[in-house]
């Protein structure tokens, strides 16, 4: 009975599906590998969740681990290993490496297996008929749901200790390397010293590991050993609010552990009074998890009240006289886009859309008028398919937009093809068009399946039959996922944090250009928990205990956060290059902007860390633009002198976004 309610997929759960016709023309491309037969007959179908936290079980041969803190799994043959990870780290990077702490088995053998079921917060794995794993992140105990089989255990240590309690139901495990480890089983199992079962088992196993073997900590793990998650939904309430619900089975109450980023963050109602046992502690490359009771989480994020122009305004005439002067220059300085890239044109497309809000903050009408024709002309035929370079279309393979170029070619447009960063790239194709959906309802009509087809790309909320639900936003850890159908030993990663926050944000605006609330509430939440994740995960204050002192002594900011790894290092610079790894975590700057940066203190920490760098000489201007944006937070007239004596700025940016942005600070 268990067994057969867990295969579901997300969107058969929801009350809505969304069948919006998706308007751009179709393909089967050829650049990103086949979906694998481990994805399970009742899920293989289009759309797929190409960036899901554990893609690696989808991918080759599925047999790279998945992070699903506190544990990382591996299943490979037949054979689930789990590790509680420790850290080696270093002034460059920190990683977890994977050690085969516990390994079951059954004796009869077990086919490889299929991932039967998914949703925001678990993935279940089927090993044929034997055996069933849900995997639902948060869990202080890995699940098996054994149908029959002969458990056998194994561990890469030496085992110096081993006891079974009487009712042969809890059974513990001495390492030689400091751990303990609990195995419960639902009825009774005799395992011999070489921890195999002496006879076929049925029932659920829990396998879990005593924090520093602390009796306390192990009997709130025995008391809650009982009732075992099988899955868990993310539902979006008043902004900016979301919702966790665990399914469970078994019985009792549920227990699980959140991280520093949940615990900061959660709601504590009268109808839902949150009862935490901070006794309960496991280490995280995010943080220390905290034991939870309950099959419900609120979390509310602090809310980003944004909207088209500026919170403030810019009153002060010489300011608006000079930024009026600049527009006129910027604005006559356009020209035609021809880059075929769907990246850097988008940022060319997103860079015009500012110029259009700034002269509209300033009622320049005619100067308004001027960008939405160059907009007219240079979004238009994406949506028509005339621009000559390159083309958005619609996979049909794995269920997704992607570009001609990168259909044919897997280094095309960054990976876009695989899956790679879609929601940076459809990010500022969505804002560029938000906005003149905005200036030209006319034109905003006639393209807003166009518009909504991009959005639905990287931001569906109910998934339909054309794109999976929320493709780049993991719920456990509350930030996207850049990487798409590419296999990795440190899972998925994610690089600039402000162009994921942009590419919600950009929806938002979508949502109030067509007056479309739900779609403006979804954006924002998005918006603000990636702000939030950025803040507490990539930034990195002086004194942070988050992460290894030598790490923390020497970065600011964490280039490329994977999944079970931090690395200074960039795609595309090296570590040397902390202009590079500032303006990464800032562009594009929009009235977004400032809700990522909140604090003034850390903004002075990392400008005066970037700082030194300016001097080299690979430091292009365009990099510095984005260290001064960030000193004007705190000293607004020194960053304005700097600015004005850059000679180039980032493709993304020009001199009227920077003074828009001191004069409004």
């Amino acid at each position: 009975m268990m067994h057969h309610h867990l295969h579901r997929r997300q969107d058969e759960d929801e009350k809505v599906e969304d069948f919006t016709p998706q308007p751009f023309p179709l393909i089967e491309e050829t650049a990103a590998p086949n979906p694998t037969r481990l994805w399970g007959h009742w899920i293989r179908r289009s759309p797929f969740p190409t960036n899901a936290p554990w893609l690696n079980f989808v991918l080759n041969n599925g047999n790279c681990h998945e992070n699903f803190h506190p544990f990382l799994v591996k299943s490979d043959k037949g054979l689930l290993t789990i590790c509680y990870p420790g850290e080696a780290s270093q002034r460059a990077f920190i990683y977890q490496p994977f050690v085969a702490d516990l390994s079951l088995r059954l004796q009869e053998g077990c086919e490889t297996h299929v991932v039967s079921a998914f949703d925001d917060l678990s993935v279940t794995l089927d090993f044929g008929q034997r055996m069933t794993v849900p995997l639902v992140k948060g869990s202080p105990y890995i699940t098996v749901i054994c149908h029959y089989g002969t458990p056998v255990f194994s561990t890469i240590h030496a085992v110096l200790d081993f006891w079974s309690n009487s009712e042969k139901t809890k059974h513990r495990i001495e390492l030689n390397n400091g751990q303990v480890w609990v195995i419960y089983s639902s009825a009774p199992l005799e395992l011999s010293r070489e921890l195999a079962a002496t006879a076929e088992f049925q029932g659920v196993l829990r396998m879990t590991t005593i924090p520093g073997d602390n009796r306390e900590t192990e009997s709130v793990l025995d008391w809650f050993s009982t009732c075992f998650p099988t899955g868990g939904t993310m539902e979006f309430l008043k902004p900016p609010q979301v919702k966790y619900t665990w399914k469970t089975a078994g019985w009792g109450e549920l227990l699980m552990v959140c991280l520093p980023l949940h615990q900061g963050i959660m709601s504590h109602h009268y109808d839902n009074p949150l009862k935490t046992i901070p006794i309960l502690q496991f280490h995280s490359l995010d943080g220390d998890l905290k034991g939870v009771l309950g099959d419900t989480w609120v979390l509310c994020a602090s809310p980003i009240p944004v909207h088209w122009y500026s919170s403030t305004g810019i009153g002060d005439p010489e300011a608006r006289a000079h930024l009026k002067e600049t527009l006129k220059r910027d604005v006559a300085a356009l020209n035609t886009i021809t880059n075929p890239s769907t990246y850097f044109h988008g940022k060319a497309l997103a860079r015009a859309a500012r110029l259009a809000l700034i002269a509209e903050e300033l009622q320049l009408v005619q100067i308004v008028y001027e960008v939405q024709e160059f907009l007219h002309k240079s979004l238009t035929p994406w949506f028509d398919g005339t621009f000559p370079g390159n083309a958005i279309l619609y996979d049909q393979k794995w269920g997704g937009l992607i570009s001609r170029n990168g259909s044919r070619d897997i280094g095309a447009d960054f990976g876009l093809g695989n899956y790679n960063d879609h929601h940076y790239h459809m990010g500022y194709f969505v804002y560029a068009g938000a906005v003149l959906a905005k200036l030209d309802p006319q034109w905003g009509q006639q393209y807003k399946p166009h518009l909504y087809a991009l959005i639905a790309d990287y931001m569906s909320l109910n998934g339909s039959k054309f794109f999976p639900r929320l493709r780049c936003f993991d719920a456990f850890v509350l930030h996207s996922w850049a990487s798409g159908l590419v296999e990795f030993a440190d899972g998925r990663n994610q690089e600039s944090t402000s162009e994921a926050i942009h590419a919600y944000y950009a929806a938002a605006l979508a949502g109030l250009a067509y007056e479309d609330r739900s779609l403006v509430d979804t954006g924002l939440t998005l918006a603000a928990l990636e702000s939030h994740s950025a803040q507490s995960l990539w930034h990195i204050p002086r004194g942070s205990v988050l992460y290894d002192p030598e790490f923390v002594d020497e970065n600011r900011v964490v280039s490329v956060l994977w999944s079970t790894k931090r690395d200074s290092g960039l795609w595309f610079a090296g570590a040397e290059r902390r202009d590079c790894q500032l303006g990464i975590q800032v562009l594009p700057i929009t009235p977004v902007t400032e809700f990522i940066f909140t604090d003034k203190h850390f903004a002075r920490e990392l400008v005066n860390w970037a700082m030194p760098s300016l001097t080299r000489s690979d430091v292009t201007d365009g990099w510095r633009g984005f260290v001064y944006a960030l000193q004007a937070i705190y000293e607004p007239q020194e960053a304005l002198s700097k600015i004005l004596r850059l000679n180039e700025h980032d493709d993304g940016n020009t001199l009227s976004n920077l003074l828009w942005w001191i004069y409004t600070r």
